[in-house]
C-alpha cells in the first residue's frame, strides 16, 4: 500500500540520531524518499564519538517503507550543502520537505553557567552548529523546495515559543540557540508563505534519544527504570513521536494554517490524532509548565 507521502522527497539535515532519525523513519513509513545527512558514518565518527550513523538511519527509513539515502555532510560547509542539494535536484528534481534538525551541542554547553564563566570557544561553536547550519542549509535548499507549491520547512528546536519566552533555558548560549531557531521559523514563514510554502518550528517533549537513554543508564525497553532517579521522566516520549508530527504536517494539505508558528509534538498529536509507539499521547510542555516547574509531584495523569 502506498503511503500519504508516496512520491514526495524529504531532506532531514541532522538525521544521525535523536529527533532527526525519528523524523526520517516516520517520513519513510509514510512512503517518502528521504535524504538523511550528518557527520557520523560507518567509516568516520564525529566528535560525539557515538555509534549511530547516517547509513543506519537510511536503512531504518527503507525498512519502514520509504527510500532512505545517506549523504555525509557537514552543514557548516556551504560547498558541501550546495553539493548535497545539487544531488537531490539531479536525482529527484524536487524537494517537498526540509527538516533542519542540526544540533551537535550536547558536549559543548555547561549547565547553569553564566556567559562570563562559560568556555567561550565552546559556546560560540554551539551557536555555529545550532544556528549557522540551519541558515546555510535553508539558503541552498529553499530554491529547490520552491520549485513546486506546497513545500514544508520544519525547524526543530527545544521548547515552544511560549515556554522559552518565559523560561531561562540552561545557560546563555543554549537559550540563545533554541530561541534563534524559533525565530528562524517565524522569519522563514514570512518569506515562504507568499511563495506557496510553509515554515514551522517544532519541539519534541522530553525525548528519549539515544543520548538521553545512555545518560539515565537505561534502554528503550526498560526506560521506566529511570523513574527511580527522575520521576518526571514519566512524561518522556520516543523520537518517533516527533517523527509522526512531521509526517502529519507533511501530509496535511492545509498545513499553511501553521505558517510561522511554534508547534510541539504533544500539541500536534491532539490536532492530528497520532500517538507515540506505546499508544499514549504525552504532552510534555504542558506538563513541564503545570507540574514539574510548578513543583508538584510527578503525575502524568491527564498529560499522556
Amino acid at each position: 500500500m502506498s503511503g500519504p507521502l508516496e512520491g514526495k522527497v524529504a531532506l532531514v539535515a541532522g538525521a544521525t540520531r535523536g529527533a532527526g532519525r525519528g523524523i526520517a523513519v516516520e517520513l519513510g513509513a509514510a512512503g517518502a524518499t528521504v535524504y538523511v545527512t550528518g557527520r557520523s558514518t560507518r567509516a568516520h565518527r564525529s566528535e560525539y564519538g557515538r555509534p549511530e550513523t547516517i547509513e543506519d538511519t537510511a536503512d531504518l527509513v527503507t525498512a519502514a517503507g520509504g527510500q532512505g539515502i545517506a549523504v555525509p555532510a557537514d552543514h557548516l560547509d556551504p560547498s558541501a550543502v550546495r553539493d548535497l542539494v545539487d544531488r537531490v535536484a539531479a536525482e529527484q528534481g524536487r524537494l517537498d520537505v526540509l527538516v533542519n534538525d542540526i544540533w551537535g551541542g550536547e558536549n559543548l554547553f555547561e549547565w547553569d553557567t553564566p556567559v562570563w564563566e562559560h568556555d567561550l570557544d565552546n559556546g560560540l561553536r554551539l551557536l555555529r552548529l545550532a544556528v549557522e547550519t540551519h541558515a546555510v542549509t535553508s539558503h541552498h535548499a529553499l530554491p529547490l523546495l520552491l520549485r513546486r507549491p506546497g513545500g514544508l520547512v520544519v525547524e526543530v528546536t527545544d521548547g515552544t515559543a511560549e515556554y522559552n519566552r518565559d523560561t531561562y533555558r540552561v545557560n546563555f548560549f543554549y537559550d540563545l540557540a533554541k530561541t534563534s531557531v524559533l525565530r528562524m521559523a517565524f522569519a522563514l514563514g514570512h518569506e515562504l508563505g507568499p511563495r506557496g510554502a510553509t515554515a514551522v518550528a517544532l519541539t519534541p517533549g522530553w525525548m528519549r534519544s539515544e543520548h538521553m537513554l545512555d545518560a539515565y543508564g537505561v534502554r528503550e525497553e526498560n526506560w521506566r527504570d529511570a523513574l527511580r532517579r527522575e520521576p518526571h521522566f514519566a512524561i518522556s516520549e520516543t523520537p518517533r513521536y516527533t517523527g509522526r508530527a512531521v509526517a502529519a504536517l507533511a501530509a496535511d494539505p492545509g498545513v499553511a494554517r501553521f505558517n510561522g508558528r511554534s508547534l510541539s509534538s504533544g500539541g500536534l498529536a491532539r490536532e492530528y490524532g497520532f500517538t507515540d509507539l506505546d499508544g499514549s499521547r504525552p504532552d510534555a510542555w504542558r506538563y513541564l509548565a503545570e507540574v514539574q516547574d510548578a513543583g508538584r509531584p510527578a503525575d502524568v495523569t491527564g498529560y499522556r
